[in-house]
C-alpha cells in the first residue's frame, strides 16, 4: 500500500488555522517505503468564485500548489539531516476538465511519483464533491516539480531522499519525464520576457484592447518562511489577470480551461490567439524590489492560459475573432494557433478508446 500522511494546510504546526478547510487523513505506519500520498479538502465559498458561481481557476491552482508543497517538504525531511522546504520550480500543463461551483467540496489528492537527486515530482488530482448527493467528478490534473532549499541557506539545494517503486517501469517512466521537463525548462530559461506597452484608444477585439496589467504588493501572508512568494499565490494572480483579459475580450462569463507549463525562473497579460470557442492568454510575471533601489526588475515566471466563453445558462459561446495589429502580433497569433492544434490533438488522443 501507499504511505498516507496527515494533511493539515498549516505545515508550520500549531494545528489548523481554518478548520472548515482542512481534512486530516490518518497516517499509516512510517516504515512503509513507498511514494507518499496526502489528501486535503476545502468547501468552496462565494469569495472563491466569480459572479456566475464558478470557482476561480486561481483558487484551485493555489490549493494544488499548497498540497504539493506539503507533501514535497514532508518527503524531503523524511530522513535525518539538514532541514529544508520544498520550493516550486515548475508546473506542467494543467487541464480544467470540469467547472467547480460554490458549495461543492474540492478534494485534492497528491502523490510523489518520482525523485531525482535534487527534485521531486508530485502528481495531483482534484475532484469536486456535491456533499448533498455524494456525486464526485474529476476537475483537474496537474504535475508539479519541487526542489528542496535549506532552511539555513536558501541558495543551497539539498539532496532528495529516494522513493521505492513497486515496479521498475515506474522509475524508468519517471526518469524520462524528468529529462523531458529539464530540457524544456532550459529552453525557456534564457528567453527574454515581453514588455507590455499600453496603447491609447485601441480598436475592439484587437490584442491591445484587452491587454491588461495587475500590480500586487507582496505581504507577509503571501510568503514562505524564507520570505519568498508562494508559487500558489503567483499562479492565482496570473489566473486573475488572465481572467480580466478574457472577460474584456468576450464581455461574457468566462472560465479557465487549461494552463500551459509554468517555469519559475527566480524566487519571488494579453490575448495571443482565439479559436471559435476558446482564447489563449499570455501572462508575464515581473518582480520589482521597491525597497532596494540597487536591484533591478526581473522576470519571475510566464505561462499561457486558455479560457472559454459561457452564456448565462453555462453553454459555450463563440469567441470574438482576435485582430492582430502588427507583424509581431500576427506571428504570435500563428504560434498560438499551433499550440491550440497540438493541445486539441492531445485531447483527442486521450479520448480515443484503448484497445
Amino acid at each position: 500500500g501507499r504511505l498516507r500522511q496527515g494533511n493539515c494546510l498549516n505545515p508550520g504546526g500549531g494545528g489548523c488555522s481554518e478548520p472548515r478547510s482542512c481534512h486530516c487523513t490518518p497516517a499509516s505506519s512510517p516504515d512503509v517505503e513507498t511514494p507518499s500520498t496526502i489528501q486535503i479538502c476545502q468547501i468552496m465559498q462565494p469569495d472563491d468564485a466569480n459572479v456566475a458561481g464558478n470557482v476561480h481557476g486561481g483558487t484551485i491552482l493555489k490549493m494544488i500548489e499548497e498540497a504539493g508543497a506539503i507533501i514535497g517538504t514532508r518527503h524531503c525531511n523524511s530522513q535525518n539531516g539538514e532541514r529544508c522546504v520544498a520550493a516550486l520550480a515548475r508546473v506542467q500543463c494543467t487541464d480544467f476538465l470540469s467547472p467547480m461551483c460554490i458549495g461543492e467540496v474540492a478534494n485534492v489528492s497528491t502523490e510523489i511519483t518520482y525523485t531525482s537527486k535534487h527534485s521531486v515530482e508530485v502528481q495531483v488530482n482534484v475532484f469536486s464533491e456535491n456533499i448533498f448527493t455524494g456525486t464526485k467528478k474529476l476537475t483537474n490534473k496537474a504535475t508539479l516539480w519541487y526542489v528542496p532549499l535549506s532552511l539555513k541557506n536558501v541558495d543551497k539545494v539539498l539532496k532528495v531522499p529516494p522513493v521505492v517503486y513497486s515496479r521498475q517501469e515506474q522509475e524508468e517512466e519517471g526518469r524520462k519525464r524528468y529529462k523531458d521537463q529539464k530540457l524544456e525548462r532550459m529552453e525557456t530559461k534564457w528567453r527574454n520576457g515581453d514588455i507590455v506597452q499600453p496603447v491609447l484608444n485601441p480598436e475592439p477585439n484587437t490584442v491591445s484592447y484587452s491587454q491588461s496589467s495587475l500590480i500586487h504588493l507582496v505581504g507577509p501572508s503571501d510568503c514562505t518562511l524564507h520570505g519568498f512568494v508562494h508559487g500558489g499565490v503567483t499562479m492565482k494572480l496570473m489566473d486573475k489577470i488572465a481572467g480580466i483579459v478574457a472577460a474584456r475580450h468576450c464581455k461574457t462569463n468566462i472560465i479557465t480551461a487549461s494552463m500551459d507549463t509554468i517555469n519559475f525562473h527566480d524566487k519571488i497579460r494579453k490575448v495571443t490567439f482565439t479559436s471559435n470557442k476558446s482564447m489563449e492568454i499570455k501572462v508575464l510575471v515581473d518582480a520589482d524590489p521597491i525597497e532596494d533601489s540597487s536591484q533591478k526588475r526581473y522576470w519571475a515566471a510566464s505561462a499561457f492560459f486558455t479560457y472559454v466563453s459561457l452564456s448565462q445558462e453555462g453553454r459555450s459561446l463563440p469567441v470574438p475573432h482576435l485582430v492582430p495589429e502588427t507583424e509581431d502580433k500576427k506571428k504570435r497569433f500563428e504560434e498560438g494557433k499551433g499550440r491550440y492544434l497540438q493541445m486539441k490533438a492531445k485531447q483527442q488522443g486521450r479520448a480515443e478508446p484503448q484497445p
